[in-house]
């Protein structure tokens, strides 16, 4: 026997049968449960590929160096596994939970994790070694074609608070909607990933390479960013707080402009809309507010109905009693900002930030326009946005497209919700006291009291 078919009869992997697998499982499950017969899960260096593990608690299960890809562990529980060096290539892994595993040295390219619960996942970078011959050197064990790290992994609403990912390769990643508070990205290479909507309070990417990546919306809390590459970064839409970027290599980055950078000022903008406006697009000109931080400026009982306002950062700003019908304000900045009984029928506000927002007595429902075949509605929407903690007492919002969006804490009393599409949107510890939310559809929907979940049924 050659030093070479030595190698490869030492990484042979041991393959199991789908109900060979099923009894270990059983098993593993029982020993999770503290029952009679239950026997913890040991499969490190076995060949699991294209198995079915979806929904089973695998929680404390060993598994180093198996292969697991295009494996189906949707909804599976992995908290506290040890998957040290797993080849995890293409695996279906949606919602699943892997609070505090052990993933270091682990390939999830191409894997599915959206959703997934990740607290305190340790995804640093790790080697397995093994003895090349009889007493002979250690040397890597490298699966075929598998890299270590999450390149075009799918990591969309996964919450990763805490995880060390330290120098890993997340190269054109999805990370849409992640929770990365606190976590470490220390020397990890982020080029081109998509952090869109993310919340990155207390992460650390000392040295981390983002260039080229995106950060739509994302929130910037404490955010640890020394000697990080940020050079074409698209940042148009992210918030910043306590953030320091002097030591931050910025550039060709896409961030917003200020009043100073416009060629008209603020009010004379404003008249050209207005005549806009009036002559259905004959005179004046559409106002352009896109891009531009407007933090704390006074827009009262202006008319920008269908101006253009997307990304715009208007923190703080005065909006009240103005008029936005089918305005575009898709990811802008408005925490904190007044809209109280302003006009904002048909606005289309996906992924804008309204934490603490004043709204009271806001019109939201949709807005009849004329075609030449008849009228039409055009339905505002709040998709995906966050209105943690705003104040929409007796707001009208009828009719309204509101998938996704963050009401938590929010001021929803005597609110006008009917027919609204509330899917997946979240109410928890709103006040909703004399809202109406008669025919909306609340499917996946959090925090309603009872008697709203109950109404289909």
């Amino acid at each position: 026997m050659t030093l070479q078919d030595d190698l490869e009869d030492k990484v042979k992997l041991t393959k199991l049968t789908q109900q060979e697998l099923d009894l270990i499982l059983d098993r593993h499950e029982a020993f999770v449960n503290s029952e009679r017969n239950g026997e913890r899960m040991q499969l490190g260096m076995h060949d699991l590929s294209y198995m079915d593990m979806a929904g089973r608690d695998l929680s404390r299960a060993e598994m180093t160096g198996a292969v697991l890809s295009n494996c189906n562990m949707e909804g599976t529980k992995l908290n506290d596994a040890i998957l040290f060096a797993t080849d995890l290539r293409f695996s279906k892994m949606a919602n699943a939970e892997l609070n505090r595993a052990d993933l270091r040295g682990a390939c999830l390219a191409g894997a599915d994790l959206s959703g997934a619960m990740m607290n305190d996942v340790d995804m640093r970078d790790g080697v397995l070694l093994r003895s090349a011959a009889e007493g002979g050197d250690l040397t890597p064990l490298v699966h075929a074609e598998a890299n270590v790290g999450m390149e075009k992994t799918n990591l969309k609403g996964a919450d990763m608070s805490r995880a060390k990912v330290s120098a890993n390769l997340i190269v054109q990643t999805d990370m849409t909607d992640c929770i990365l508070k606190n976590a470490s990205f220390k020397g990890a290479n982020l080029s081109m990933s998509n952090l869109t909507g993310c919340d990155l309070e207390g992460a650390d990417f000392t040295d981390a390479n983002l260039s080229g990546a995106i950060f739509h919306g994302a929130v910037f809390s404490a955010t640890t960013l020394d000697n990080a590459d940020l050079s074409g970064a698209d940042m148009i839409g992210a918030m910043f707080e306590n953030m320091d970027f002097s030591k931050v290599n910025l550039d060709a980055a896409h961030i917003a402009k200020t009043l100073a950078d416009l060629d008209m000022k603020i009010k004379e903008i404003v008249i050209k809309h207005g005549e806009w406006v009036k002559s259905n697009g004959k005179e004046g000109q559409r106002a352009d507010l896109s891009k531009m931080d407007l933090s704390g400026e006074s827009l009262q009982s202006v008319n920008l109905s269908a101006a253009d306002l997307s990304f715009t950062v208007l923190k703080g700003a005065n909006l009240s009693k103005s008029e936005f019908l089918m305005t575009d304000f898709s990811f802008a900045d408005l925490r904190g900002a007044v809209m109280a009984r302003a006009d904002m029928r048909g606005v289309k506000m996906t992924r804008a930030n309204l934490t603490g927002a004043n709204m009271v007595g806001v019109m939201l429902s949709e807005v009849s326009i004329s075609l030449r075949a008849g009228a039409s509605k055009w339905r505002a929407s709040l998709e995906n946005a966050t209105l943690r903690g705003a104040m929409l007492n007796g707001a009208v919002m009828k009719n309204m497209d509101m998938e996704g969006a963050d009401f938590r804490e929010a001021d929803l009393r005597d609110a006008d919700l009917s027919g609204s599409l509330l899917t997946d949107a979240d109410f928890t510890d709103a006040d909703l006291r004399g809202a109406n939310f008669d025919k909306t559809d609340q499917r996946g929907a959090k925090g309603l009291p009872k008697k709203f979940e109950e109404d289909e049924d």
